[in-house]
């Protein structure tokens, strides 16, 4: 196999994590192939030391709800050769973003949720924020999509031959 191996993050922000939830699936299934292939730096859901610093490939899931997500998802952008973005919350927000469409007097009855939680005055998706190289849609991600996206990165890192 490669000596090589393509360095990567995976992160999620406000959503229902399903993509996260298919993408240790898909591990599940190319478990010994994908070991020798990528140096998995960040990724909560699997360990508890995690680094973002050199990423290859930041792979983000999640609409961004707070100024502090939004500052976390320019460092990871900071660190990341390239940012893509994982399922429908990611690119287009929602369902999270549903409440950017609310009416004045919704917006008036969860102010106080907001205030609470500390969310900013509205959700923003991944690229409303911070240059991305590609996407992924689907809720949860279309496996087929990601499996492209991935190997499209590990050739262009010499991690695998074209």
């Amino acid at each position: 196999m490669a000596d090589k191996k393509l360095k990567i993050g995976w992160f999620s922000f406000a959503c229902c994590e399903d993509s996260t939830m298919v993408w240790i699936e898909l591990m599940n299934d190319r478990f010994f192939l994908w070991k020798e292939l990528l140096d998995i730096k960040h990724a909560r859901v699997l360990k508890r030391n995690n680094s973002m610093k050199g990423l290859d490939v930041a792979f983000v899931e999640g609409a961004i709800t707070t100024e502090s997500d939004a500052r976390k998802l320019r460092s990871i952008r900071k660190n990341s050769k390239r940012v893509v973005m994982i399922g429908s919350c990611a690119i287009n927000g929602m369902p999270a973003a549903q409440r950017n469409t609310f009416d004045e007097g919704t917006k008036k009855e969860i102010e106080f949720l907001i205030k609470q939680f500390k969310q900013a005055d509205s959700v923003r998706t991944i690229k409303d924020i911070v240059q991305v190289d590609d996407e992924v849609p689907g809720c949860p991600m279309v496996e087929e999509t990601f499996l492209q996206v991935l190997d499209k990165y590990l050739k262009e890192f010499g991690v695998k031959n074209a």
